[in-house]
C-alpha cells in the first residue's frame, strides 16, 4: 500500500494517506480533499442545515472554502474564529451577531506554536 501526501483544499494541511482513502474522501466532497478537520466542519454544517443532499454538501463544502480563504493568511485568527463559532454553535447562539459572540471568546486565550 502506497502512502501519498495530500494537501487540504480547504485548509492547506497536508497529510500521509493511501490513495484508497484519498478516494473515498474526495468522492463524499465533491471530489475535493478536505482533512479530518476541515470535513467534521463540513458534515456539521450539512446536519446543521437540515438539508442531506449533494447539493447540500457542494454549498457546505463552498463555504468552508470561502471561509478558510479568508482566513488562510492567519492561522491564528483562522483557530479562533473556528473555536468561536463551535462555541456558537455547542450554545445553540447561532442567531447572534459576530460582534456579540465576543462573550464567547473574551475570557479564553488560545496558544498556537508554528514551527518555523
Amino acid at each position: 500500500m502506497e502512502i501519498e501526501s495530500v494537501k487540504c483544499e480547504c485548509c492547506g494541511l497536508k497529510e500521509d494517506c493511501t490513495q484508497d482513502y484519498i478516494n473515498q474522501v474526495k468522492s463524499k466532497f465533491e471530489g475535493k480533499w478536505l482533512c479530518g478537520l476541515c470535513s467534521e466542519a463540513v458534515r456539521d454544517e450539512v446536519n446543521h442545515g437540515g438539508k442531506k443532499t449533494s447539493s447540500a454538501m457542494d454549498e457546505a463544502v463552498k463555504a468552508h472554502m470561502l471561509f478558510c480563504r479568508k482566513f488562510k493568511s492567519n492561522p491564528a485568527v483562522r483557530v479562533a474564529e473556528g473555536m468561536r463559532q463551535m462555541l456558537r454553535r455547542r450554545s445553540g447562539d447561532l442567531s447572534s451577531s459576530p460582534t456579540s459572540s465576543n462573550k464567547y471568546t473574551s475570557n479564553f486565550f488560545i496558544i498556537i506554536m508554528f514551527d518555523a
